[in-house]
């Protein structure tokens, strides 16, 4: 029976990954196609295989069922970051169109899976709509917020907005900054993680003074994440339970602030399989379902 997810911190059921023999699928595929798809460097294969095989390692310690999406000549090598293409709901998953048009072929692989494992779907969006999963994030069951930017357009969060508006209370839309261009990849997870009910990790500085101010007011506590750990995707965490939360290694002080608010923190080596690509726990990780 789905059970389906409108939180990013209850205890974590089932998910879908994808890994990298699927997704990166060789050396030679990586030598070329790193550039195209805007990597900061070249993935080595071996240690991308070694660092997925700890990462997968914790996340089969917390979650019952862990689900891989197949290989397709029709993606890339971003499609290892499986948040992105779909965002789930408690009445099935909206199948998304990416804001980078070389993960646009992500989304029909992504609904033919879900078909084949019998998860519901809720939606699809059409048109000149466009969103990443990472730009959508549940503060609570029934509030949802959705970033604006590069990835995610106004007709997709029309349409979103459309298809929740039976069981959400409140869509909350956030502005998101220029930053680095639209070449970089920013998504409203990218500035903010849940990590349990009342606890969040932000990088402030790009944080919407309305929307770090609603937070607070909300009776989360915000952990602040410093500059150059935001550079090693240190507000990238993934909650596997509340305050249960995986990161990925070099964020020292994020870590220690995470162990001080009472959670357990597992950390994996992502310089090849995280930090190249720009995608951390949360990214390489579709929480179907939640409990």
């Amino acid at each position: 029976m789905f059970q389906g997810s409108q939180s990013m911190v209850k205890k974590m059921k089932t998910v879908i990954i994808k890994h990298p023999h699927q997704a990166f699928i060789s050396q030679e595929h990586l030598d070329q196609s790193w550039k195209t798809f805007n990597y900061t460097d070249r993935p080595d294969w071996d240690r991308a295989l070694h660092e997925y095989a700890k990462f997968e390692s914790i996340l089969r310690e917390h979650v019952e069922n862990v689900l891989h999406l197949p290989q397709s000549d029709k993606t890339g090598l971003d499609s290892i970051y499986a948040h992105d293409p779909v965002k789930f709901t408690s009445k099935g998953a909206i199948i998304l169109k990416s804001g980078k048009e070389l993960r646009q072929g992500e989304a029909e692989i992504y609904k033919t899976f879900l078909e084949e494992n019998n998860i519901p779907i809720l939606g699809q969006l059409t048109g000149d709509a466009l969103s990443d999963g990472g730009d959508l994030v549940w503060l609570d069951e029934k509030t949802l917020a959705i970033g604006l930017g590069f990835r995610t357009n106004e007709a997709a969060i029309a349409q979103i907005t459309e298809m929740v508006k039976d069981f959400t209370d409140e869509i909350i839309v956030v502005q998101l900054p220029y930053d680095r261009g639209p070449a970089e990849c920013l998504h409203l997870m990218s500035i903010i993680s849940m990590v349990d009910h009342d606890l969040a990790v932000v990088y402030s500085k790009l944080m919407p003074v309305f929307f770090r101010q609603l937070l607070i007011d909300r009776g989360i506590q915000l952990i602040e994440v410093p500059d150059h750990e935001y550079d090693n995707l240190g507000s990238n965490v993934l909650a596997l339970a509340p305050r249960v939360c995986m990161v990925v290694a070099g964020n020292p002080i994020t870590k220690q602030l995470l162990l001080d608010a009472g959670a357990t923190v597992y950390e994996y080596e992502g310089e090849e399989i995280s930090y190249k690509g720009t995608g951390g726990p949360t990214c390489l990780t579709s929480p179907v379902e939640r409990i």
